[in-house]
């Protein structure tokens, strides 16, 4: 590569860490972290250890961006000089390092044009993931427990730490329904996009004849709110509130105790659940705190209605829409419906390569609000 080539993309990376640094809103994320710093000086920050938690939990996330951009432009600045060096002397040492570097910047460029897809609200917040077997018996419940190990794999690849909140058996094997808990940078932004029915189809292995079968699993996402940002009275008289006996996989998923909760919200029939502790007490406050955060959701999703209604527009943001298409017989292939992405490479997807579909469905969604 010609030093006038390498001047032309470093000229453009310039261009894009220009405009990262306003998009990202670098110095505005500067003085957040000084505003928390400040906050933690104060003899009484823990006294509230949740609030205290998540302003640290908010503090390290903005840092590790900040250290990468200014790793960013160090690198930039370090291509700038062996440029300039390059320009008085011929050394090749120096030629292949400006080589390397450009490259790491250009990959950084795409890691940052991809995090610039997490721009709404609350993208960044920690997820609640639901996933309750469909349609299909024996092959539902064991369908929605290998969708379990794709995402576990997928977290595992991502650096998302997660935790199971409830764990249902099926009969035979699989697994009804669960929740799990997910956190890490942007965990409700990555996962936002694997709301909705999951179909697939294969030669079923409790089918005897080895007939092709159609299973269905529905994933349900929802943001985690803090008590700020869900600030939700409910009325005791509104809820059903049950304990039963937990269940998990062999120990491998919760703690089995004599304490999980269920409680039911009337008014609206959602239904959340904890036993992922062995205090009953501890259970009963992470389902109260699932149950704000979903009946937030359905305050915002209400409202999404109704501007959906004024622009003319009906959105689908309800249960019921087959996404995405995992097919194993008689060809393989897995299909988003929405974007129309589509890889015949099954087994990696099963494995938890599922990026180059959320990176679509990320793509596809600024879309459509740039439509709106």
């Amino acid at each position: 590569m010609e030093l006038i080539e390498l001047k032309k993309e470093l000229e453009e990376v310039n261009r894009q860490i220009s405009e990262f640094k306003t998009s990202l809103k670098i110095e505005e994320k500067e003085q957040r972290v000084a505003e928390i710093e400040n906050m933690m000086l104060d003899a009484d920050f823990w006294n509230d250890s949740e609030t205290a938690s998540t302003l640290v939990t908010e503090s390290k996330s903005i840092k590790k961006e900040l250290d990468e951009f200014s790793a960013m432009l160090d690198y930039l600045n370090h291509s700038e000089e062996m440029i300039e060096f390059l320009n008085d002397e011929d050394d090749e040492e120096i030629y292949q390092e400006l080589i390397e570097t450009v490259q790491y910047l250009k990959q950084q460029v795409e890691d940052f044009s991809f995090r610039l897809l997490f721009a709404e609200e609350y993208d960044n917040n920690t997820a609640i993931l639901e996933i309750h077997a469909g349609a299909g018996g024996t092959d539902a419940t064991d369908w929605a427990e290998i969708m379990l190990r794709m995402y576990e794999r997928f977290f595992t690849k991502q650096g998302l730490s997660y935790s199971y909140l409830n764990y249902q058996s099926g009969d035979i094997t699989g697994v009804k329904s669960a929740t799990l808990k997910i956190e890490g940078d942007f965990a409700y932004g990555l996962l936002k996009g694997e709301k909705g029915v999951h179909r697939v189809v294969r030669i079923s292995p409790f089918d005897p004849s080895g007939k092709r079968h159609t299973s269905f699993a529905s994933i349900d996402v929802i943001p985690e709110f803090s008590d700020e940002e869900a600030n939700i009275e409910i009325n005791i008289e509104d809820l059903k509130i049950d304990t039963y006996r937990a269940q998990g996989a062999g120990g491998q998923h919760i703690n089995t105790t004599d304490s999980a909760v269920r409680i039911t919200h009337l008014p609206t029939g959602i239904v959340v659940q904890s036993q992922a502790e062995r205090s009953q007490i501890k259970n009963r406050d992470f389902a109260m705190k699932n149950l704000k955060s979903k009946l937030h959701q359905l305050e915002l999703e209400e409202k999404e209605r109704e501007l959906a209604s004024i622009r003319g527009e009906q959105k689908d943001i309800g249960w019921g829409s087959q996404i995405r298409s995992y097919v194993f017989t008689p060809y393989t292939m897995v299909k988003d419906h929405r974007t129309n992405y589509e890889v015949s490479t099954i087994d990696k997807v099963m494995d938890g390569e599922i990026i180059d579909f959320i990176d679509a469905y990320l793509h596809y969604n600024m879309k459509q609000k740039e439509i709106l």
